[in-house]
C-alpha cells in the first residue's frame, strides 16, 4: 500500500501535479514516519511549489534518519538556500561533501 501511494505521488510529479504529490507523500509519512524516501521526495516536491519552510522541516527529518546520505543533506542545502539561509545551507552542503568523500557525519 506505501509503496503504490508513493509510486502515485511520483507519477504525480511527472505530470506536474506538485499539489497532488506533496498530499501523497504527506499520507506516505503519515502511514510510515520513518520513510526516508518519502520524507525526501516530499521536500523536494515542496521546493518546486515554493514552499521552502516546509520543505526544509521535510529535508530535516530526511537527515534525521539517514544521517549518512548524502542525497539528503544535498537537497536540505538546496532548501535552505532557496530561502537565503546561506549559512544552514553551506552547512548541509558541507555534510553532503564529507559524505561524497567516503567520510561519515554520524556513528552507524
Amino acid at each position: 500500500m506505501l509503496d503504490d501511494i508513493f509510486d502515485d505521488a511520483s507519477g504525480d510529479v511527472a505530470i506536474g501535479d506538485l499539489g497532488g504529490a506533496v498530499e501523497k507523500y504527506r499520507r506516505c509519512v503519515q502511514l510510515d514516519p520513518d520513510f526516508f524516501d518519502g520524507w525526501h521526495a516530499l521536500g523536494m516536491a515542496l521546493m518546486k511549489l515554493g514552499r521552502f519552510d516546509e520543505a526544509i522541516e521535510a529535508g530535516k527529518r530526511a537527515v534525521e534518519l539517514r544521517p549518512n546520505d548524502q542525497i539528503g543533506w544535498t537537497s536540505l542545502s538546496l532548501f535552505y538556500n532557496r530561502t537565503g539561509n546561506i549559512k544552514e545551507a553551506e552547512a548541509a552542503g558541507t555534510k553532503a561533501k564529507i559524505l561524497s568523500w567516503g567520510g561519515k557525519v554520524a556513528k552507524e
